[in-house]
């Protein structure tokens, strides 16, 4: 697999969606995550719901976006409940909404109820990102086609693999999940959780064809790329470029 180039720190920065779901995260400590994502300029940062006005707050002078979670963790609430609260999140100041899929109705292939709920949401949301979550690590190849078939003809913008409670044991489930994205749901953006833990992780992904890589150790993965890259200084020995004799 030949490797994307990544330029620099920045642009691995602008493809991450630095992520603190810690349901038991202090007001204090949210505020130090917030303030790393504003150090390295991420994509988006990814917080629960009680978060969302903080970030907003905090984020108020950036370009990074605000995502949180409907529907968190197990996705069974029904479609109704997942509306109102994208609806609250999009009042809080979110940018970006992401649903978790009834998997339920995607065990009982009742692509009808799935793709309503998801276009409903959407349609509340307006112009606000929507990205489904379908929990690939605990669907067979064919599920997760058709899950994402229905995300994309419902109109949502991305399709996400994980909520990160079961996250892939090799990159190369990663891989296979994009590449039976890119064959049944074409137009829909891809964005991979779990797995990604460096930067060799982050290329990879990046060059399968991801276009968004979500990541609680965004941070770690940056922060270390930068000082190997861009914060190291090595001065060469001087060398000639004649045989000696």
């Amino acid at each position: 697999m030949v490797g994307y180039n990544i330029k620099n720190s920045s642009e691995l920065a602008s493809y991450i969606n630095y992520t603190n779901l810690n349901n038991m995260i202090t007001e204090g400590e949210m505020r130090e995550f917030l303030e790393k994502a504003k150090e390295l300029n991420f994509n988006s940062v990814v917080v629960s719901p009680t978060y969302v006005s903080l970030a907003k707050e905090v984020l108020d002078e950036t370009d990074i976006k605000i995502g949180s979670v409907v529907g968190f963790p197990l996705g069974f609430e029904d479609g109704e409940t997942k509306k109102a609260e994208a609806i609250a999140l999009v009042e809080s100041g979110a940018d970006e909404i992401e649903m978790v899929l009834n998997l339920s109705h995607l065990k009982d292939e009742k692509y009808s109820l799935i793709e309503d709920e998801i276009k409903q949401i959407k349609e509340a949301i307006g112009d606000k990102t929507l990205k489904v979550i379908i929990e690939t690590k605990a669907l067979e190849d064919y599920e997760k086609a058709n899950a994402a078939k229905a995300a994309e003809i419902a109109g949502a913008d991305y399709v996400k693999t994980s909520t990160g409670f079961m996250t892939p044991n090799h990159i190369y489930e990663n891989v296979n999940d994009i590449n039976i994205f890119q064959k049944h749901a074409p137009k829909i953006k891809i964005e991979i959780f779990g797995g990604i833990n460096d930067y060799k992780n982050a290329n990879q992904i990046i060059t399968a064809g991801a276009d968004k890589l979500g990541s609680d150790q965004g941070y770690e993965i940056v922060k270390r790329y930068k000082d190997l890259r861009e914060n190291t200084q090595v001065t060469p020995k001087p060398i000639t470029l004649t045989k000696k004799d």
